[in-house]
Parts: structure tokens; C-alpha cells; sequence
């Protein structure tokens, strides 16, 4: 006997029930600041739902194109982003597994002929029934090596996106500048790429509630004035080359955690859990950043060319 299609549905209790509530909880709980990212994330999981609703009552409805561009400078949250994006898809219905597939484009393209079309359709492969994240996709497009692979995983990639919309959402993300120019050599994109959401880069006090909500989650804090040096950090950081928002918040920490464990193993008298937990002001303003010292190699700030 065919199921008999309900005459009304209730939007919020399908919210509610979907799990999406739970999601878009977490995005809030784990990410500081990105109010319009998130408010666009709110405006797609409503979207979503009313598309639901349309098909369950009957009415005429397309599967929704479901492709994204995350834009923005590094270090602010668009991996996190696209994670919750999976989970969110996965609820609603509109991918099977939910799970997602982080790649650059050393893992599409290959170095040889014959060799890009199996690394793409593999990793293809791995993501079909949940979210494929490209980051910094536009190094798939060298137009000025004629011996470059990229524009095979490209017509690959389009042929996918459109043919399995329904089992596969495709992330590209990047430098805002530098994906225009992309979408442009490249208008098969644009035109299968429905949503396009800019990342803002963080505030200096975002970005200092980040550093302490990362050294919270790990049992460190900041006395008060390891407090005022982070927030003169900030702001000398934010001034440098190579900035990358929450990861060189990230760096900066675990470098000065690296510090706070030379200070207390050199001392002489025991030490105390409060001693353990407390980053100082000299732990952090042991670094470079404070005399502008940059490494001569990279002009990075060397906590962030090391990677602590």
C-alpha cells in the first residue's frame, strides 16, 4: 500500500527532529566569531528543509544544487566549516554518509600521463556519499605548463559534480582573488557552484577569546599578564607577513608552551599543578614577533616558519 502523503508539515518540529538544531549548536559552541558564515549556514539548512517539506507534500521540486565555495584567509574555520556542512547534509537527507574528504591538488593530479585520472576518480571514490573539500583549488588551473595535468582532473571533476549531485557535494576553497580568477579561466564551475560564502578574518578580540578557549580545551591559562602579551601579540602578528588568523594563534601557544616546559624543568624547587597550567607574559614575549623578528628565509614570523 503506498504511503499517504501528509497534508501539513511542521517546520520547526522537522528541525528539531532532523538533528540539524544539534549541528548548528556545535558550529556556535566550537567556532568564535563568523557571523555571517554561520548566518549563511542557518539560511541553507532552512532552504534544505523547506525543499524537504516540498517533496514529501508532492510539490515540484529539483534536487538543489549543492556546491560550495568557502573564500577566505587561512586560519579561519573553513575545514571546521565544511565538516559541519557534511554533518548537516547527512541529516537532511541529501548525502548518505556524512563524511569528509579533505584534498589539495597534489592528491587529484598526477605527475605523469595516465596517472591523474585514476588519483581523481579514486579520491572521487573515497567521497561519494558525503563532502569533497578542494583547498586552495585553484592550483588545479596552470595554464602556463603545457605539460600540467590539472585541466584533466578539472573536466573530471565537472563531469562528477554534475552527473552526481545527488550523492556528492564538492567544497572549493581558497583566496578570495585568486578563486575569482579560477571561476573565471574556469566557468564550468561557477555554474555548478550555487553558494558562495566569504570567511572574514578574525578580530583581535576573537581572536584572543580563540586563544583562550585553545590553551582551555588543553588545561593551560593565561595569568593577567601573559593576557595583555597575547593581546600586544595580536595585534603585532596581525601586522606581519604570512598571518593565518587562528593557526598562528595556534602556533604562538604551542611555542610558548614549549617555553613554559624549559622554564619549569630548569628550576630547582618542585612544582605545583598551578605552576603546570599557567603560560607567563615572558613565555610568550620570548617571541620573535615582539623585536619584528621575521625568518630571512621565508619573512614569516619564525614561530609560524617552524610551525610552533
Amino acid at each position: 500500500m503506498d504511503e499517504v502523503a501528509p497534508v501539513s508539515i511542521d517546520l520547526r518540529a522537522e528541525y528539531e527532529e532532523s538533528g540539524v538544531r544539534e549541528v548548528l549548536d556545535e558550529l556556535d559552541r566550537e567556532l568564535i566569531g563568523l557571523a555571517p558564515v554561520k548566518s549563511r549556514i542557518r539560511e541553507t539548512a532552512a532552504l534544505l528543509l523547506v525543499d524537504r517539506a516540498r517533496a514529501r507534500l508532492g510539490l515540484s521540486h529539483d534536487t538543489p544544487t549543492l556546491h560550495m565555495s568557502f573564500t577566505g584567509n587561512p586560519g579561519t574555520g573553513k575545514t571546521t566549516v565544511a565538516q559541519k556542512m557534511a554533518g548537516l547534509l547527512h541529516r537532511l537527507g541529501y548525502v548518505r554518509k556524512g563524511h569528509l574528504v579533505s584534498v589539495t591538488r597534489d592528491d587529484l593530479v598526477g605527475q605523469y600521463i595516465g596517472h591523474t585520472a585514476p588519483k581523481t576518480k579514486e579520491v572521487l571514490k573515497k567521497a561519494m556519499g558525503g563532502v569533497l573539500f578542494i583547498d586552495e583549488a585553484y592550483y588545479l588551473y596552470k595554464p602556463d605548463n603545457e605539460r600540467d595535468y590539472g585541466q584533466e582532473a578539472i573536466e573530471i571533476l565537472l563531469q562528477v559534480m554534475e552527473n552526481n549531485r545527488d550523492d556528492l557535494v564538492v567544497i572549493m576553497a581558497g583566496y578570495a582573488d585568486r578563486m575569482d580568477r579560477f571561476f573565471s579561466a574556469n566557468p564550468g564551475f561557477r555554474s555548478r557552484i550555487a553558494h558562495h560564502i566569504d570567511f572574514p578574518d578574525y578580530t583581535d578580540g576573537e581572536l584572543g577569546r580563540i586563544a583562550g578557549a585553545m590553551l582551555d580545551a588543553q588545561g593551560y591559562r593565561l595569568d593577567a599578564g601573559a593576557q595583555a602579551a597575547m593581546a600586544e601579540y595580536v595585534t603585532l602578528r596581525r601586522a606581519q607577513p604570512h598571518f593565518a588568523n587562528a593557526r598562528s594563534i595556534r602556533n604562538a601557544l604551542d611555542r610558548a608552551r614549549l617555553r613554559q616546559a624549559n622554564r619549569l624543568f630548569s628550576q630547582a624547587s618542585p612544582v605545583t599543578a598551578d605552576d603546570l597550567c599557567i603560560i607567563t607574559a615572558p613565555d610568550l614575549r620570548a617571541s620573535r614577533v615582539f623585536s619584528g623578528g621575521l625568518d630571512p628565509e621565508s619573512g614569516r614570523s619564525k614561530d609560524d616558519a617552524h610551525g610552533l
